[in-house]
């Protein structure tokens, strides 16, 4: 048996018989859905002893992600060179600048003219890595473009790795060091180069025409097939910065009024919409009015109002019901107040158009019913970042200033809050993630009002020139302080919540949170204050001060947008880096574990947290929502529900929200079956046929198989009598206490089989969908549900690699006739098929699975043991050993800590030279340890999540 770095490399350049290894195989790197070069890289960075770069073209825009690690790095005492250079003037002087605030990174200018390298080599303990190709240290290189890298590893004494050693050391020797002196020169000189084919996706785009891009034809479409149908009333959400206004316009200009409205609650607002709208329509400019504090121009074609003065009685008293034929609610998720009320009760236009960033309330006010649940067309933060409507973010989550231990927290007193160690320390974190530009301009927000005041004070004092600003002030007062921030006057505006919605800094380049997150809409809302685009801004630096808060589980949550209230989800987005487009999200190590602390003291499928989701969702579409309605809305999971150990099924929790479900046991119980052991989707076989049989009274085998083939399933005659196992409950025939589940779930078989070629509904079930239209409908629900998630499957295969499964599953996928879940504890030795569930990290030593010391020997096999007593002659480990052809199949959890569900890693084989016959725990137990080596290398994100400290 070769070592691992051998028959990775032979592998990857020989021959793939032989064992490899994502760590350590040669690989081509690419950018795509799954996977980036920059994820590599960073995974190289964090398991290294140094590095040594030699990357010709860097940009700023990927030096925040960078920085995040380094700064980690820093901790380890871990540290770097790279070698860059001035070729062509590409590097911005500002790159320079922000290279030299990274203290465990030694930059070098090389001496040729021609510098035009792209290698990245990384120092491990035993080995090196080697990155190389076509991608410089730019965000599109190494997020977005298609680019082609080689990774290589070797030993250190390998020819290859000689050779660019070589190389890098002398180029190391007869490059200068980055000084000050050297960066002031080449910034006097330095001229910017003229975009040209390869550098203009790095220079702002020149000013168009104003036309509708993809998304907004897409809601316009909408709009006019919404108008076409008769309907009266439409809403729109549209993220902050996606050309909300401009969209308004564009339907306006589509429906030609004789008479338009435009209703908001600012001047300042209506002022700039109705300059907006005289872009996209036109004409004639004395056809364009306010109706403000200031002005009465209702005599206008369009005519942009405040609330405050249109809702006034005598105003409306002089305005007739059909005054205007379109009316726009700007900002509608304030159209529940008393004002615009008044506004809704007057008028009566042909259509009634409400558009909003976020429609959630905290006040829960229902905004969809105001606007008769037309959900025209829903324009996201994600959706618009992916369609490069906004300026891309950098966001940074670091641990905020600790003294003796202990960080911030909501508790924490004002003087701490201002304390000059912790200010100095914000300070610091400031200038090291630096903004895109020349100067700061930056907004902050705090959690109170005498601290925005006096952080300002400080600031100021600190050269960094900052004014406070609250809901105290004025809105004169506000406008000169931003006109004030954009002209490069002051630094910073510090605030509490004044910012969330309304007014827009489009210069903003820095988001500084110096506040716990105390609800997903706010700080969304926050983010999105310096998303739009703007000259010469390339990206937004979100800098997170992160404390010990019990709702830092809401960041990763409310940054990825996933509101599935998913435990295992939202514990990856915590732990890995994530993005959206070019658009990254990182978390420093420290400020990772607080976030994960958090999500363990929350439990975010408890009953309060479902009704707010159910209610939610009512609201916007105005009904009462079925699973289907969450998982189509990309609300709850579905399996959230399903795993409710307070819930049989769902029908249970719509009766606990007060809805009229009526259900007898029986229908109850079969329900039940359903949700919880067929809904997750898993495999598709028993739904797909279960769906035939609600179509149909009698399906073939031949129909059954055709309607399988359509989701490219997998079709054997075990699967078929696996089907017929769960279906009939006799899978599920298992004691299990005073009980058995079959029991449990009605002790009725839900199919009937009056011969080998037909499948039938059983009577009862029968029955019951004829006579209870809440039990069909229910069940019709989570069938379609089932169908729906099974989406995430490959369905050719028994396991998808990297999904998760619980024992329970295994038994079931791999075609057993009963549910041996109870009794398998780590594994089942089969006829030709073994079942192995690893739990990596033992939480307890006391734990009788803590004795069994599974470790990732070398980064591809690992290290693991049977029960105990064993020995090598044991019926169980000879079958293991000797059975021709058996399938290992590997599932992995990090830790008990979270739940039952294990990631599939793959098929194994057993090393057969490393096994032997040990003896574990203070009672010198007989076990058999050996390693399973995995088929498929683990995927660098796989690794992180499960095996890195």
């Amino acid at each position: 048996m070769n070592e691992p770095l051998q028959d990775a490399i032979l592998n990857g350049l020989y021959d793939q018989s032989y064992p490899g290894h994502e760590l350590l195989s040669p690989k081509l790197l690419q950018n795509n859905q799954n996977d980036n070069i920059w994820l590599t890289l960073r995974q190289e960075l964090l398991s290294c002893r140094s590095f040594t770069w030699a990357v010709a073209f860097i940009t700023q825009d990927m030096l925040v992600p960078l920085k995040v690690v380094l700064a980690d790095l820093a901790r380890k005492n871990v540290s770097g060179t790279l070698i860059t250079g001035d070729y062509l003037a590409f590097n911005n002087p500002r790159v320079f600048h922000e290279l030299m605030k990274i203290t465990n990174l030694t930059v070098k200018i090389a001496p040729n003219t021609g510098f035009h390298a792209k290698g990245y080599l990384f120092d491990h303990e035993n080995w090196e890595t080697l990155v190389i190709g076509s991608a410089n240290f730019t965000r599109a290189a190494l997020l977005s473009n298609y680019e082609w890298a080689l990774k290589v590893s070797s030993k250190e004494n390998a020819a290859l790795t000689e050779q660019i050693k070589q190389q890098l050391e002398q180029l190391d020797e007869t490059s200068q060091p980055l000084t000050t002196a050297w960066l002031s020169e080449y910034e006097a000189n330095w001229v910017s180069p003229k975009p040209n084919a390869i550098q203009t996706r790095f220079t702002p785009t020149k000013i168009q025409k104003i036309t509708p891009n993809q998304m907004q034809k897409e809601a316009l479409k909408e709009l006019t097939g919404l108008i076409a149908s008769g309907q009266k009333r439409g809403l729109i959400v549209s993220a902050t910065g996606t050309g909300k206004t401009y969209l308004g316009a564009f339907a306006v200009k589509d429906f030609h009024p004789k008479k338009f409205l435009y209703v908001v609650h600012r001047e300042q607002i209506a002022k700039k919409a109705l300059e907006s709208f005289y872009q996209v329509i036109g004409g004639d400019r004395k056809d364009y009015g306010l109706l403000t504090g200031h002005k009465h121009q209702l005599e206008r074609k369009y005519v942009f109002a405040t609330v405050q003065t249109l809702s006034q009685p005598e105003m409306l008293a002089n305005l007739s019901a059909t005054e205007f034929d379109y009316i726009l609610i700007d900002e509608a998720h304030r159209a529940a107040a008393p004002s615009y009320q008044r506004v809704f009760a007057k008028f009566t236009p042909q259509f009634w158009l409400g558009m909003t960033a976020t429609p959630e309330r905290m006040d829960d006010q229902d905004v969809y019913q105001l606007f008769d649940y037309n959900l025209a067309y829903e324009i996201r933060l994600r959706g618009a970042l992916e369609n490069k409507m906004l300026a891309p973010f950098h966001y940074v989550g670091v641990e905020d200033y600790e003294v003796d231990g202990e960080s911030i927290d909501e508790t924490t007193n004002l003087r701490r809050l201002l304390a000059p160690k912790r200010v100095d320390y914000v300070l610091k974190q400031l200038d090291y993630y630096g903004y895109c530009g020349k100067q700061a301009k930056g907004l902050i927000f705090c959690s109170r009002q005498e601290e925005a005041r006096e952080l300002a004070q400080i600031f100021t004092a600190k050269n960094h020139p900052a004014i406070a600003l609250t809901n105290e002030d004025s809105e004169k007062r506000r406008m000169q302080v931003v006109k004030q921030l954009e002209q490069g006057n002051i630094e910073y505006i510090v605030t509490v919540d004044l910012f969330n919605e309304g007014i827009d800094i489009p210069a903003l380049n820095q988001i500084i949170m110096l506040r716990n997150t105390q609800s997903s809409i706010v700080f969304i809302q926050q983010l999105g204050r310096g998303l739009r685009k703007y000259p010469g801004k390339d990206y937004v630096t979100v800098i997170d001060f992160i404390g010990n808060y019990k709702n830092n589980y809401l960041i990763p949550i409310s940054l990825n947008q996933d509101n599935s209230r998913d435990l295992d989800k939202a514990r990856e987005e915590s732990k890995l880096p994530g993005f959206i487009d070019v658009s990254t999200i990182n978390f420093s190590q420290v400020a990772s574990a607080k976030i994960l602390a958090s999500l363990d003291r929350i439990k975010l499928d408890s009953m309060k947290e479902l009704r707010q989701s159910y209610l939610d969702l009512k609201e916007k579409i105005g009904r009462p929502p079925l699973l289907l309605d969450f998982y189509h809305y990309g609300s709850t999971s579905p399996m959230v529900f399903a795993n409710n150990h307070a819930l049989k099924h769902y029908g249970q929790f719509l009766v606990k929200m007060g809805e009229p479900v009526a259900l007898n046991k029986e229908q109850s119980a079969i329900l039940s079956f359903v949700t919880k052991e067929l809904l997750n989707g898993k495999r598709p076989h028993e739904l797909v046929l279960l769906q035939l049989l609600l179509e149909k009274d009698k399906v073939t085998q031949s129909e059954f198989e055709e309607a399988l083939a359509k989701y490219n399933a997998y079709i054997n005659p075990a699967v078929l009598n696996s089907v017929e196992d769960i279906l009939t409950l006799s899978f599920f025939d298992i004691k299990q206490g005073k009980t058995t589940k079959k029991e449990q779930y009605g002790n009725h078989a839900l199919i009937e089989r009056p011969d080998l070629f037909t499948y039938l509904l059983a009577p009862e079930l029968k029955q019951a969908l004829h006579d209870s239209q809440d039990f069909y409908r229910l069940f019709l629900d989570a069938v379609k549900t089932g169908l729906a998630l099974n989406r995430d499957y490959d369905n050719q295969e028994q396991f998808t690699l990297y999904q998760q499964y619980d024992r329970k599953d295994a038994c079931r996928l791999l075609n057993w006739p009963k549910d041996v879940s109870a009794p398998m504890y780590g594994y089942r030795v089969d006829k030709n098929e073994t079942p192995i569930f690893i739990t990596y990290k033992k939480d307890s030593a006391k734990k009788r699975s803590a004795l069994y010391h599974n470790t990732l020997e070398d980064g591809r096999s690992l290290r693991w043991y049977t029960r105990s007593p064993r020995h090598l002659d044991s019926d169980e480990v000879k079958r293991l050993l000797n059975t021709p052809d058996m399938k290992l199949h590997i599932f992995v959890k990090k830790s008990d800590a979270i739940g039952k569900q294990f990631f599939y890693l793959g098929q194994a084989n057993i090393q057969k030279e490393t096994v032997k016959e040990e003896q574990l725990g203070p009672k010198k137990k007989a076990t058999v340890g050996m390693n399973l080596l995995l088929n498929k290398p683990l995927r660098a994100k796989m690794y992180e999540l499960l095996f890195a400290d």
